[in-house]
């Protein structure tokens, strides 16, 4: 029988230190990327596979990140968390961390599960979604000083955590200023109700687009997510004396209400008007729906990177908060 593999034996094959497979495997961006490279042939080689309950013994962590899994929305971009939850998993595992999903009917029975996993399994963080004005949940766990780290701004608050988010201005604005090279002078906004921190981040994206190609004209159709509520606001706005040309919509589920509008009165997306939806959902890349795509996988690359530094004590003094920029995806619409 062929002998387990051991640390020792991979610093010897790997010709490196002990310490320095350690590294490797628990804190990467501490070795040179050649040794790095070295020392992961050498893993692969021998088959190494390092004790999980061994690590929690000698660091008193569990290797548990906790994640609330949010309701089901009423539209196709919900897609986007469940990217969101494939990527960040996978990324977890690659440090020999895992997932564990927990549902809350809100904020303040999200603070409750906090408590119980913290309690009964140890959870050594948490990974937050949906963030908003007056945070319950950042608040609960800054108190109690409990790594995290947030998917979505702090909105209308200090940066007093670590968060990773995407630029949806800029992206909402990257649509308009495209449409407005496009010849188009009447572009609409087909979002959600104000007061929604990134339906309005979204929509003052459209706005500055407008503003930097010197249209004045802002149509806007305020509507709850979803293809129904896409459908009834491009109605009305095609309704309006002066019809849109062009429609720059905060999510896909809007923007595909929005086409089956144009389609049903006989009208070309993508000749007659141009549409452009947010998120890049697989559903907008099989009907060629034209969109904002969010960079998901380094989003949450990003979070497990910050979380793993705040666990290991080396995020520094200041939170960090990284915001990154969508691509425009131009299709048929």
């Amino acid at each position: 029988m062929a002998q387990r593999a051991t640390l020792n034996s991979v610093a010897e094959a790997a010709a490196v230190s002990r310490q320095t497979v350690s590294n490797v495997i628990n804190s990467p961006e501490l070795v040179s990327p050649d040794t790095r490279e070295r020392v992961l042939e050498a893993i692969d080689r021998l088959g190494y596979r390092p004790s999980t309950a061994a690590r929690q013994l000698r660091t008193a962590r569990s290797q548990i990140i906790g994640l609330r899994i949010a309701p089901v929305g009423n539209g196709v971009s919900g897609v986007v968390l469940d990217q969101f939850l494939h990527s960040l998993t996978a990324t977890a595992e690659e440090y020999d961390h895992r997932i564990m999903l927990f549902t809350a009917a809100d904020d303040e029975a999200e603070t409750r599960a906090y408590a119980d996993l913290i309690a009964s399994v140890g959870v050594d963080g948490f990974v937050l979604t949906h963030t908003h004005h007056d945070d319950l949940r950042t608040r609960w766990l800054k108190e109690r000083e409990l790594p995290f780290v947030t998917f979505g701004r702090p909105w209308g608050a200090e940066n007093t955590h670590g968060w990773v988010d995407v630029d949806g201005a800029r992206g909402t604005r990257l649509a308009t200023e495209h449409l407005a090279r496009q010849g188009h002078r009447r572009i609409a906004f087909v979002g959600w109700p104000a007061g929604s921190e990134t339906g309005d981040d979204r929509r003052a994206g459209w706005e500055a687009g407008l503003a930097a190609a010197g249209l004045a004209d802002r149509p806007q159709i305020p509507v709850f997510d979803g293809v129904e509520g896409g459908r009834s606001a491009a109605a009305r706005l095609l309704d309006e004396p002066v019809a849109p040309t062009a429609f720059v919509c905060a999510s896909d589920s809007l923007a595909l209400g929005v086409v089956g509008e144009l389609r049903e009165r006989g009208l070309r997306p993508g000749a007659d008007a141009s549409v452009i939806g947010f998120d890049d959902t697989p559903t907008a890349a099989v009907l060629g729906l034209s969109s904002v795509a969010q960079p998901i996988a380094e989003v949450a690359a990003e979070c497990v990177r910050q979380l793993r530094a705040t666990l290991r004590g080396t995020a520094g003094a200041e939170p960090t908060s990284t915001l990154l920029a969508p691509r425009l995806v131009l299709r048929t619409t």
